[in-house]
């Protein structure tokens, strides 16, 4: 082997990147060409196979995106020439207005790349036809290139359990006619909607995952915000874009502080603020301006996690700002989660008193029936005002309630130190 040429170990370590960076386009890019999902994934797959080999022997493209597209693109059409009629028999996505001309589409002059490839794909993979756990396990398995396996982990189910999901949202895809395009300019904030609440889900079931060991999910955390900066850098007008990567940056900016040395959980109050990643703040934080011009809830809940970020300490955080902002968040996202948060952040705008008159309020609302975060807050403010032996039946039904070991151990701790 040359010494000009890298050594397997950098080609495979170029490939590893380029499936995390590229996959997304390299797949969406391939669908358009063959208008079925399980070919290009078939197509895209052999592509990465083959770099593996060719980028070990001759070097790595300057362009890894397009070379993969390039072969993924170019075995797509040899299949299709080869399996031309058994093929027209087959429930294929359909195009906007007009049959697609695969020839023309095979090997773009210059860079492959089509911009709004991507946007087609996650379009797709979160159509309202489809549910709302499929649209999640589609747009992992085929916007972040995760295997079916890294998916039924990601949401604690079997592989086979997963499998068969993905296989029926494939299928529906397919049956339903569910075309492979962006959705008109009319159509376009309706449908971002979906896919950005696909985005905020993936993100906040990795920042605390519901069951397991386990605090957080880095992995999926890392492939919403990946996915939130797609969409930023594809829409960036568009409204609630800025607004959500804004949001997820800034909650993951605290991430290293969350856990003590001994791996249990630490409250907001109690963080080393100087553990929060500084970068993450700061690209947050620029965001934030530019969402707030046409504030939705995305924008307006990374408004107060960036008056959070700002503080110089807890005691300096300015709550009677953050209870206007839940405000408005309430204005236009009614939810009695919101209203749950925004009696928290009055409670430490104005006391415990009227705060846990909030919480009473809600504490007959059937969607936080088995939401611990209500005992558990009610429990914090009991405790505020002496009411002890009350508190402790709260923590009792919080720690009963919570799923994460590590939360229940925080509770539970909680409850001892009463």
């Amino acid at each position: 082997m040359s010494a000009d040429f890298p050594a397997p170990a950098t080609a495979a370590a170029a490939v590893a990147d380029a499936h995390r960076r590229e996959w997304a386009f390299v797949l969406a890019a391939t669908v358009r060409v063959t208008r079925d999902i399980d070919l290009a994934e078939e197509c895209v797959q052999e592509a990465y196979a083959q770099a593996l080999t060719v980028w070990a022997k001759q070097g790595v493209p300057a362009r890894p995106g397009g070379w993969l597209t390039t072969v993924a693109r170019n075995r797509a059409l040899d299949l299709l020439r080869h399996s031309a009629v058994q093929r027209r028999a087959l429930p294929l996505l359909i195009e906007d207005d007009r049959a697609d001309d695969i020839a023309e589409q095979a090997v773009a002059a210059g860079e492959p790349r089509i911009t709004d490839d991507r946007l087609r794909l996650i379009c797709t993979c979160c159509h309202p036809a489809l549910a709302p756990e499929a649209q999640v396990a589609l747009t992992l398995r085929l916007v972040c290139g995760l295997s079916t396996a890294e998916v039924a982990r990601a949401f604690l189910i079997s592989e086979s359990t997963m499998a068969a999901r993905i296989t029926r949202a494939k299928k529906k895809i397919a049956t339903a006619r569910i075309p492979y395009r962006v959705p008109t300019p009319a159509e376009l904030p309706e449908r971002i909607g979906a896919v950005l609440a696909v985005v905020h889900l993936l993100f906040t079931t990795g920042h605390t995952a519901p069951y397991g060991a386990e605090l957080a999910r880095r992995e999926l955390t890392e492939r919403a915000i990946d996915l939130a900066r797609m969409l930023y850098g594809l829409v960036p007008g568009l409204a609630e874009v800025p607004g959500l990567l804004a949001l997820l940056l800034l909650t993951e900016s605290r991430r290293a502080a969350r856990l003590d040395a001994g791996h249990a959980m630490v409250a907001l109050a109690d963080q080393d603020r100087s553990a929060w990643n500084r970068e993450l703040i700061a690209e947050g934080l620029a965001l934030v301006p530019h969402s707030l011009r046409r504030p939705g809830k995305y924008a307006l809940q990374a408004a107060i996690a960036a008056l959070h970020a700002e503080a110089p300490s807890y005691d300096a955080t300015d709550w009677r700002q953050i209870v206007g902002l839940y405000d408005e968040l309430a204005r236009v996202w009614p939810s009695p989660v919101v209203a749950l948060n925004r009696a928290v952040a009055l409670g430490y705008a104005e006391g415990p008193e009227p705060a846990l008159a909030a919480l009473d309020e809600l504490m007959a609302h059937p969607l936080l029936a088995t939401y611990e975060y209500l005992p558990a807050a009610r429990a914090h403010f009991l405790a505020e005002l002496g009411r002890t032996d009350e508190a402790r039946a709260a923590y009792d039904e919080a720690i009963l309630l919570t799923g994460n070991d590590i939360e229940r151990e925080f509770v539970a701790r909680k409850r001892e130190a009463l």
